[in-house]
């Protein structure tokens, strides 16, 4: 694996991490049904990347729940569909910024140091949660894994959208977390429209990891049934395509 030098310390923010971990455990406890099946699949540590499907802004807390690891996450620069309390825990925990729309080199470069570290970090290929089914990868999570050389783990969260309507009915949601098993490193070799081709489908690869994890109502562009793929029709429309966050 290659050595950048590091960007960013690992771990850091132990003390308020510690803390935000701890809450975050008896929150889960006390507000949902919490399922989680693959437990044997987990490492015993990195250098890895975790790969999630996200469809609201409650997934990232969902692994820190599940996982035993100090993480570090990707996570976009700008929280449009999370309220302000989740906007503001997130800064808190502290996470590695994207300017979605941007090549996000800080953000990567940054990751990779963490890696570089034996670190393990949290990225969400689809690269936002503007939909609740999965969408086509943006390229920045297959060029991480194939610069860094590390292995890849794959994790499904379903439910987790339910979270917050449910306590409003007075209920608990019931959360499922399917860890998937360990896949990679991927290298590769070639250059310019080959290379470019060759990380795409590394990025769809990852993807029916996660797609396998995942209810098949859910799986969107990444299903067998063709009506479940054509009600997904323009979910894989980027939203920042036009529009970066800078």
């Amino acid at each position: 694996m290659k050595k950048p030098g590091p960007e960013i310390e690992y771990p850091r923010r132990r003390f308020i991490r510690a803390v935000l971990r701890g809450a975050n455990h008896i929150l889960f406890d006390l507000l949902t049904s919490l399922e989680v099946t693959g437990r044997e699949n987990l490492p015993e540590g990195g250098p890895l990347l975790l790969v999630i499907n996200h469809f609201g802004f409650v997934d990232p807390a969902v692994v820190i729940r599940v996982t035993p690891w100090t993480l570090e996450m990707l996570g976009g620069f700008q929280m449009p569909n999370a309220p302000f309390v989740g906007s503001w825990i997130a800064k808190l925990w502290g996470y590695l910024p994207i300017h979605r729309g941007t090549g996000s080199r800080y953000a990567l470069r940054a990751a990779e140091s963490v890696l570089a570290q034996g670190g393990v970090v949290v990225i969400a290929p689809e690269g936002g949660a503007w939909a609740t089914v999965l969408r086509p990868p943006r390229p920045g999570t297959a060029f991480l894994a194939v610069r860094s050389g590390v292995p890849i783990l794959p994790v499904g969260i379903d439910g987790a959208i339910d979270v917050f309507p449910s306590l409003a009915k007075g209920q608990r949601a019931r959360v499922t977390v399917r860890i998937g098993k360990l896949f990679g490193p991927f290298r590769v070799e070639a250059r310019g429209r080959e290379r470019r081709r060759q990380l795409d489908e590394i990025g769809h690869e990852i993807m029916q990891h996660i797609a396998e994890l995942i209810p098949p109502e859910r799986r969107g562009y990444y299903s067998d049934d063709p009506v479940i793929r054509a009600a997904a029709q323009g979910t894989e429309i980027y939203p920042w395509d036009e529009d970066s966050e800078i």
